[in-house]
């Protein structure tokens, strides 16, 4: 569902955002809360529309809906969530719970996406789906120098802009960021009628996916999703036959009298430990195409939205003409850099802790209330 037809030329815009997932529609709706005109949004999909996802809403990420002010057309939609079973490598396991406040959701990718798109629509943003991004538009400054002015589709529709924020996840080829990609890799599937603990999810450092882990993630009363993260930079594994190996072990007796539902989906997950350049005359890099996903965990929605509305805070910085573009574009990608490169090295820590007896260690001893804390403290600074 779009409020423009396809086929629509828009020759012009203040701002074209490439990609509606949360980080495009969050810097849509930021910008446009903040009084910025004129703005257009791109995807290659219309709405609504599924993604392949775990679909957790992190505490982080209720937090910054909350300050977009969505949350609350987000809630009613939304799985809370209020503690989570921990599985270490060696099979230990313990629950770490937040008492009967949800501190963290589930929510469908395909309503939360759909949500955040009917809000943006609301505020004036207008959206052009089955655009395929293909090319900058590209000008020269007074001094010569080369300046995104815009981007061009596939099929040769073309929006010029002051600005462009590519916000097209994993895949992106207009990123700024250059060199290797650290890839963690999914394979996922839909069960109905698994038994689970209400408003808890599960979380599996096993030994089979180590660094990574596998998890239960309830979505409703009766439908869950489970799947796992791996490594495989030598791209040597099977997903499936490793996915297979996973439920067997672990959920083998739970999923006897399930119904799936679907088939299995996967998907990469690109990271970075510490954000590099996302910026260049008139382009600005937000989340998963930035690289800005959590080492550890694989988490980007909170990610996306955050480096979405720095993002729309400094054009709208810009546009206001309070400070200049090079001045505005390196707080940018100073404060993206400031904000989670701790964190993500955190995750880099956590997933060499993995390789020693301590994790193990720790969620053996994790009944006691002491240690259940610090195991929930040392979750949250992930």
């Amino acid at each position: 569902m779009s409020d423009l037809n396809p086929s629509t030329a828009v020759d012009r815009a203040e701002v074209v955002i490439v990609g509606a997932g949360p980080g495009g529609s969050a810097a849509a709706l930021r910008l446009a809360q903040l009084g910025v005109r004129d703005l257009v949004l791109v995807d290659l999909h219309d709405f609504p529309r599924d993604k392949t996802c775990g679909s957790g809403l992190s505490p982080r990420a209720i937090s910054t809906l909350k300050e977009l002010g969505v949350w609350n057309r987000i809630e009613p939609i939304a799985y809370p969530i209020i503690g989570t079973r921990i599985v270490s490598p060696a099979g230990c396991e313990t629950w770490v719970s937040g008492g009967e406040r949800a501190g963290a959701a589930i929510c469908l990718r395909r309503d939360f996406d759909y949500a955040l798109h009917r809000q943006i629509l609301e505020h004036g943003v207008r959206f052009i789906p089955r655009f395929r991004a293909k090319a900058p538009i590209e000008r020269r400054d007074a001094a010569g120098r080369p300046r995104w002015a815009g981007i061009r589709a596939a099929d040769g529709r073309a929006i010029h802009a002051n600005f462009v924020v590519v916000a097209n996840g994993a895949h992106s080829t207009l990123t700024t960021v250059e060199g290797p990609k650290r890839a963690i890799h999914t394979i996922m599937g839909w069960w109905e009628n698994v038994d689970f603990r209400p408003h808890h999810v599960e979380m599996l450092w096993a030994d089979l996916v180590r660094p990574c882990y596998g998890w239960l993630f309830p979505e409703t009363e009766s439908r869950v999703n489970i799947g796992i993260t791996y490594d495989d930079d030598e791209k040597v594994k099977n997903a499936r036959v490793l996915f297979r190996e996973f439920l067997d072990r672990y959920f083998k007796e739970r999923l006897a009298g399930a119904r799936q539902i679907g088939t299995f989906r996967g998907h990469p997950i690109v990271y970075c430990y510490r954000p590099g350049h996302l910026t260049s005359p008139g382009r600005i890099v937000i989340g998963e195409a930035g690289r800005m996903t959590h080492p550890a965990t694989g988490e980007g929605i909170y990610h996306a939205m955050h480096t979405g509305m720095l993002a729309a805070d400094a054009i709208e910085s810009i546009a206001s003409a309070r400070s200049s573009e090079p001045r505005a574009f390196a707080a940018y990608e100073r404060l993206a850099t400031r904000k989670f490169t701790p964190s993500f090295f955190a995750g880099a820590a956590f997933r060499g802790l993995l390789h020693t007896p301590l994790f193990d260690a720790m969620v053996k001893i994790g009944s006691r209330p002491r240690m259940q804390q610090a195991t929930a403290r040392m979750l949250a600074s992930l």
